[in-house]
């Protein structure tokens, strides 16, 4: 990881296509937020994201406020990415880890970003990544072995 990334991985005991299903649909995101900020999807959305398409989510940060994301890397059952207006990445990575579990991998990219001098002064990079384990740990909740 290059060091305007942050990841952390989990194995979970669900096959990629499940757990892709999961990503793909920005509906079920709440379900698995650690961080405390996605409320819910808004506005006009697909029920399945593919590459480029768009969707909005309500977000709370102190404010509530909505953000706009479109899917700017896609593999089916193995990669989605998404960025907003700001331009880093929230990107997952699904790789078979056998007995149908699955490493999953969640990273903030922010080598993208506009402001990456903001990002790092705001403290996004630290609190991404305890954020992320959080959310690894729920994903994982959801497919319990």
């Amino acid at each position: 990881m290059g060091t305007r990334q942050v990841s952390r991985s989990v194995v979970v005991a669900a096959e990629p296509e499940r757990i892709f299903a999961l990503l793909a649909d920005p509906a079920r995101h709440p379900l698995i937020d650690g961080s405390g900020t996605v409320r819910a999807s808004a506005g006009a959305a697909p029920a399945r994201l593919s590459l480029g398409a768009q969707f909005g989510m309500e977000m709370r940060m102190g404010a509530p406020y909505r953000i706009r994301n479109t899917v700017v890397e896609f593999e089916e059952n193995r990669l989605i990415a998404w960025r907003h207006f700001a331009g880093h990445r929230w990107r997952w990575l699904l790789e078979p880890a056998g007995d149908g579990r699955t490493q999953v991998t969640e990273t903030f990219d922010w080598s993208t970003a506009r402001s990456p001098l903001a990002i790092r002064l705001l403290g996004f990079p630290k609190r991404n990544a305890e954020a992320i384990e959080k959310t690894l740990a729920r994903l994982g909740g959801m497919f319990p072995g």
